[in-house]
């Protein structure tokens, strides 16, 4: 940009005007580089876009060559209350037969009353242990990994929610509780965990000598293997008992997670009579998947619509009106979407499961064909995601969109290439504006210093003009 100077003031012309006339001639190729460099950066912007929609129709297209989609299962039951279930992805359809004898439980005891919660219980030693009970309580198995754990009371002797807050924190596998009631406070004792395996029994070392007596810390021993009985049990820690298609099944829990493939099982009560539970194929998240690569190939159809077309009325073309790679694209999608495939004997277009291509190219679904495609869900799969690595006509259409979406994503595809090609005609836009603008710089300095010679050469000959006519006039006057 030109300074602000004093020149032209000797010569009284506008040399500013016409440095800055001079100087605009030589910056107009700077401006269509600019122009140039803005219609670059548009398609750049433009192509990053398509990159992102080709991204997301590879992706809805992957989702339908996946078993885990078409293999999709959702779970029912007759009596949910009494038995409910949910399915995996490794669920096959089928139903089974359920009837529960008996829900998982763990084993509760309580001890005798006291006044309240901060009534003294005693002082000494707890020894619980997890493990299994006989069917009569004679023996006790210790649980396999567990060790007993021994914890420690007073002195001064504690109250029952010492004794609670004691055992909560012992990590023993038994959780403490004080109910109270209208007749006093009891401490309560269960398994953290359901299943006869959990059944635990309390040994006591209690202070005043006497383990058995129920008096002091005595009042929470229960061994009835040993025929020590301070502390009633109000629950026996049992498993779950049922049948499946009549065959048995137990359980330590009420969830029952591997007694089917990929279901899982909750018994919620006995039943009375059986229960009908079912693995289906699960439509609604098939079509949900349909419905995502319906919408991405639509949006990606309508972006290389837009970004491709050229308009006749204003005479205007979109940023990559004419661009080969972006046509070529828009032209493969249409080409496989109409496409066929020999995997199935039923269907071998996807018109025939109910995706009619519009005259825009976009797609619209018909639900009646597509119900029946849906109804026929082996065969539609096949349609859609079988892979053959000898017969590539047998590839299913929505394996043959996901390598062509790949192929053209990759870092030789032609996104890749025409980005990059744009990215280098932009760095080398951008240098030649650099160098033009070190020109003009030149151009600029030049032509001021001669414009300010010619001021200073000019302002000294109007100088001299002044003093000569000058000097005429005085010798006029004299002669007069």
């Amino acid at each position: 940009m030109a300074s602000i100077t004093s020149i032209g003031i000797g010569s009284g012309l506008d040399i500013e005007s016409m440095i800055s006339q001079l100087v605009a001639v030589e910056r107009a190729p700077v401006t269509k580089l600019q122009a140039q460099a803005s219609s670059l950066q548009t398609q750049l912007s433009t192509y990053g876009k398509l990159q992102s929609g080709m991204a997301a129709l590879r992706d809805a297209a992957a989702a339908l060559t996946r078993a885990s989609t078409w293999g999709a299962t959702t779970g029912s039951s007759s009596d949910a209350a009494a038995v409910s279930a949910t399915t995996g992805s490794n669920t096959l359809p089928g139903s089974y037969s359920i009837e529960v004898q008996r829900l998982a439980s763990v084993q509760s005891n309580a001890t005798g009353v006291f006044a309240s919660a901060d009534a003294l219980v005693g002082q000494g030693t707890l020894h619980i242990e997890l493990g299994t009970w006989s069917a009569d309580q004679s023996s006790f198995t210790p649980k396999a990994g567990t060790s007993a754990v021994d914890i420690s009371v007073g002195p001064p002797a504690e109250s029952l929610a010492q004794l609670r807050d004691k055992i909560n924190a012992s990590n023993s596998g038994v959780v403490a509780s004080v109910l109270t009631d209208a007749s006093g406070a009891r401490l309560v004792l269960r398994s953290a965990a359901t299943g006869e395996a959990n059944g635990f029994r309390v040994g006591v070392t209690d202070s005043d000598g006497n383990n058995v007596d129920g008096i002091g810390l005595s009042a929470l021993a229960f061994d009835p293997s040993a025929s020590i009985l301070t502390m009633a049990q109000a629950l026996a820690a049992a498993n779950a008992a049922a049948s499946l298609n009549g065959l048995p099944i137990s359980s330590a829990g009420n969830t029952l997670s591997d007694v089917l493939d990929g279901m899982t099982l909750n018994l919620g009560k006995v039943t009375t009579a059986p229960v009908l539970v079912e693995a289906k194929s699960d439509t609604t998240s098939i079509r949900k998947a349909l419905d995502t690569f319906v919408s991405a190939y639509n949006d990606l159809n309508k972006l290389l619509a837009e970004q491709t077309k050229y308009d006749a009325n204003s005479k205007t073309a979109a940023p990559l009106q004419g661009d080969s790679a972006a046509v070529s694209m828009r032209a493969q999608m249409r080409s496989l979407l109409g496409g066929s495939s020999g995997a199935s004997s039923m269907f071998g277009r996807l018109a025939q499961v109910g995706f009619d291509v519009q005259t825009d190219g976009s797609i619209k679904l018909d639900e009646t064909k597509l119900a029946n495609g849906l109804a026929n869900l082996g065969e539609m799969r096949k349609l859609f995601a079988n892979s053959d690595t000898v017969t590539a006509s047998n590839n299913g259409i929505a394996v043959q969109l996901r390598a062509m979406a790949d192929q053209v994503l990759s870092i030789d595809g032609s996104i890749s290439s025409r980005t990059e090609g744009l990215r280098k005609r932009l760095e080398l836009n951008e240098d030649r504006q650099e160098k033009l603008e070190d020109r003009i710089t030149l151009v600029e300095k030049r032509l001021r210093s001669q414009y300010t010679a010619l001021d200073k050469q000019m302002a000294s000959l109007n100088s001299l003009s002044s003093y000569v006519t000058q000097q005429i006039a005085a010798l006029t006057a004299q002669k007069d």
